[in-house]
């Protein structure tokens, strides 16, 4: 069975996601299932070795063997599913695990099926929960009950009962040894409920897999882009999917502390409802034809917020919780020694003053799909926007959350402007908005757009800075024709894309945020060391390429991202350029979400695959400037 070592020896990418909807786990080449939080994405994980070894939690099913478990010979998702396939062939034969969450299961459930392909395969279970993030040594009990027997891993107020073939309990978890040959199955169940209750009902593992396989596949066939990139499109708003949770929350990520720097301290827990990265995920999932997505998001956006803008902050619990300090988990060593390891996230109490725009941008976006307006939505719009007004001059954290000193970030302003503008677009749909009320809108609207013009472009380099008053650059100016605020013509756009492509990128051509250091080889953003290759602004690279009219390079480019993505077609949040690995949290909204839409905009302009064609209409591109 697997050793410390084996355990922690994986890169991000060659992991797995299987989810609900509500939660999701991590699983391994090997059959390791390595991260898991129940019942919610953001609940302390019960499987917690991929932050640290085999003592803090994990759950392995494979062929059995001496020393460190071998990966699978292959692995795939069936089909347009979040159900995971993976096959070992063995001397004795070969062998098959599926794992999948059941979909809408209450409680949250983890079902692994083994199936006999070829001869005769001995199979090992190895179960170690540790709740609490991998501090905790429950009590695992067996449970005989009408003839069945279960076990039962207890730390209040939590329980993780497993049902399946029988496990001797030792003293580390539990461990079954099987064997199964062609044509046979064992199957396995794990199921969260809390302590105090009742044990849950044993289900059937084949008709949640039936059902599960049904939802995911329906779901799937909604999609309306049709393009000659529909594989990659679908399998990342399946993922996207994945991380919308029931309530209309949407986590960025289903991960704590993957490092944007392997050693390094930017590790961060994106396991909570950022309005920016949520936005931007009802927006692209509307422009593929989901507006269930949406409403539930904004109904969720209703709840949390209200009217009440002034309390306004850029990310909350999947519930809608405000509380989100943030902790280091110091009995945790770090993925491949990364520390710390957080949970909560500091950077809800900043001031990022794009929000609104992202938020009102994907307002746009579900009604321009069909989502019916509310008037409950438009008030929570307007007080937004009245909060812009108030505070877009202010400078602030920005888009990246910096950890070093406020400034007038470009693109916050940028997007400030976007929150009024879209406003203006909704509210002139509204027969009882008054012109004076407009007319305010558009005023500051200009207003805004002069400053920006003014105080952040540089006209000696031909191109917008990070910060007024600033020489660095920033990726996410690429944004400034995207959301409609300068025609993708104007010099000063092409001077500003052309000066990241010249300043930011890396030798393969994928694009980095900003330059972590300035000239005197200070860290200008409070932390230290370095990071990879930023994948969605390397997208938004390929965009902005695309729209200026060489679209020959932005098809190119975009096809070497998508060779970054493992082999089930997932993505993490950074691509490290020197050692060729995926890094930070996984798979990551933001990735997917910049994917899909560099690829609606690629086959909108004609920019197709060799030897395909376009099957079909596509999504909307994002609204622009009137």
């Amino acid at each position: 069975m697997p050793t410390p070592a084996a355990l922690r020896c994986s890169l991000i990418e060659d992991h797995g996601f299987i989810g609900n909807t509500a939660t999701g786990a991590l699983v391994r080449r090997d059959g390791t299932i390595n991260w898991l939080c129940l019942p919610r994405f953001d609940s302390p994980a019960v499987f917690a070795a991929l932050l640290g070894t085999d003592e803090h939690g994990f759950w392995r099913i494979g062929p059995t063997v001496d020393d460190a478990a071998p990966p699978a010979d292959r692995r795939r998702y069936r089909g347009d599913t979040v159900i995971l396939e993976q096959e070992w062939v063995v001397s004795g034969g070969s062998v098959r695990v599926t794992d999948f969450m059941p979909s809408g299961s209450q409680p949250a459930q983890v079902v692994r099926i083994v199936e006999g392909l070829k001869g005769t395969v001995a199979m090992t279970s190895l179960f170690r929960p540790r709740p609490g993030y991998g501090a905790d040594n429950p009590l695992v009990t067996r449970i005989e009950h009408n003839g069945t027997s279960r076990l039962c891993a207890t730390v209040h107020p939590d329980s993780y009962w497993l049902d399946g073939t029988y496990h001797t309990v030792t003293e580390h978890g539990a461990r079954a040894d099987f064997t199964v040959t062609a044509g046979e199955s064992v199957t396995f169940s794990l199921t969260w409920c809390p302590s105090f209750n009742r044990a849950p009902d044993m289900r059937s593992p084949r008709a949640a897999l039936t059902r599960t396989a049904g939802f995911w596949l329906e779901w799937a066939s909604r999609c309306t882009y049709q393009g000659p990139y529909r594989e990659a499109v679908l399998r990342s708003a399946l993922a996207l999917k994945s991380l919308c949770h029931p309530g209309g929350g949407i986590v960025a990520a289903p991960t704590t502390s993957l490092p944007e720097d392997i050693g390094g301290e930017r590790n961060w827990d994106y396991r909570y409802t950022w309005l920016r990265d949520a936005a931007l995920t009802i927006t692209t999932l509307a422009r593929l034809g989901y507006t269930e997505e949406a409403e539930a998001w904004r109904d969720w956006l209703l709840g949390t917020l209200g009217r009440d803008a002034d309390r306004l902050q850029i990310m909350y619990g999947l519930g809608g919780e405000r509380d989100l300090a943030e902790r280091e988990l110091d009995h945790l060593p770090g993925y491949e020694n990364s520390r710390p390891v957080r949970v909560g996230n500091g950077a809800a109490g900043q001031l990022q003053l794009d929000v609104p725009g992202e938020v009102a941008d994907a307002l746009l976006a579900a009604e321009n799909a069909g989502l019916h307006s509310s008037r409950d939505a438009d008030a929570m719009l307007c007080a937004l926007a009245r909060w812009t007004e108030e505070r877009w001059s202010e400078p602030d954290e920005g888009i990246w959350e910096v950890r070093g000193p406020r400034r007038h970030f470009v693109h916050s302003k940028v997007m400030a402007w976007a929150a009024i503008d879209r406003t203006i677009t909704l509210l002139r749909r509204r027969p009882s908005t008054s012109t004076d009320e407009l007319a305010n809108w558009v005023e500051l609207r200009e207003a805004i757009h002069a400053d920006v013009c003014t105080k952040g472009y540089d006209p000696e380099r031909n191109t917008f800075t990070q910060y007024y008053g600033g020489r660095e650059l920033d990726a996410s100016l690429l944004l400034i024709p995207q959301v409609g605020f300068l025609p993708p013509d104007d010099k000063r756009v092409i001077g500003t894309i052309e000066a990241i492509q010249r300043e930011l990128s890396t030798e393969d051509g994928f694009v980095l945020r900003y330059p972590t250091h300035d000239e005197t080889g200070s860290n200008v953003d409070g932390l230290s060391g370095h990071e990879g290759a930023f994948l969605a602004c390397s997208f938004w690279l390929a965009d902005d390429l695309a729209m200026i009219g060489r679209v020959q390079e932005a098809r190119e480019l975009f096809d070497k991202l998508l060779a970054l993505r493992n082999d089930l077609g997932l993505l993490a949040e950074e691509w490290d350029p020197r050692a060729k690995r995926q890094l930070g949290n996984f798979p990551q909204a933001f990735s997917h979400v910049a994917l899909a839409d560099t690829a609606m905009r690629l086959t909108n302009c004609g920019a197709h695959l060799p030897g395909q064609r376009d099957r079909g209409p596509v999504g909307v591109l994002a609204s622009a400037r009137p």
